[in-house]
């Protein structure tokens, strides 16, 4: 597994290098995580509606970006730590509804650390504290093999968030660590989760169950 802590990426050289990675992968490519951050931007997944996009947020001036993975309309900004998971499902045995089981339990293990119950909410993939969301995932899958990932709220501006239907649910609150007081950066709390995912995820095998193309829903 190869880490890479990239800082603040614009977000469409990122998707376009994760794109570019992942179709040129061969059998033997290690995987990666990224760990950064992105400037302001709205992302759109590939069966998302335009019209979660709210009236303030189409005045606001962040960038759109319609993208290929599953899911609605989420926001990236400074604060938040994104975490890109590219990484050969086939030979890690692993199948997309395990990877985003993997990817929730992950971030509620590095949640607990800081003293907060976080959990899943049926239907609605992410991490949630007390029905509000902390954590959104989105994922992409082509030849086996991952893209993008997730993305934990730190210490980012959450008035974005407001002009937006999250991930498509209308009134869905949005929170971040700071609002528990926690102190740690995005950096930190970055090392933190990276520890949680490289202990969950299963250990690269020589043989594989094949995945499909596929999406994952955020």
């Amino acid at each position: 597994m190869l880490v890479k802590r990239l800082g603040l990426v614009d977000y469409e050289p990122a998707l376009e290098a994760m794109r570019v990675f992942t179709a040129g992968r061969g059998d033997d490519t290690p995987d990666q995580i990224w760990l950064l951050e992105h400037p302001p931007v709205y992302t759109l997944g590939q069966a998302g509606l335009a019209e979660h996009l709210l009236p303030a947020g189409r005045e606001a001036g962040i960038p759109l970006v319609q993208i290929d993975r599953g899911g609605q309309i989420t926001y990236h900004g400074p604060g938040q730590l994104v975490a890109y998971l590219l990484l050969d499902l086939r030979r890690r045995g692993l199948k997309v509804r395990e990877l985003v089981f993997l990817m929730e339990q992950a971030l509620i293990d590095c949640l607990a650390d800081y003293g907060l119950h976080a959990e899943r909410k049926p239907g609605a993939p992410g991490v949630y504290i007390d029905g509000a969301k902390i954590a959104a995932l989105g994922l992409r899958v082509r030849n086996g093999c991952s893209y993008h990932g997730l993305a934990l709220n730190v210490d980012a501006d959450l008035a974005p968030f407001t002009w937006i239907n999250p991930c498509g649910y209308e009134g869905l609150k949005t929170i971040r660590l700071r609002d528990f007081g926690i102190a740690d950066d995005v950096a930190a709390v970055g090392e933190r989760l990276l520890g949680h995912l490289l202990r969950l995820l299963p250990p690269v095998s020589v043989t594989g169950a094949g995945v499909a193309h596929a999406a994952a829903a955020d």
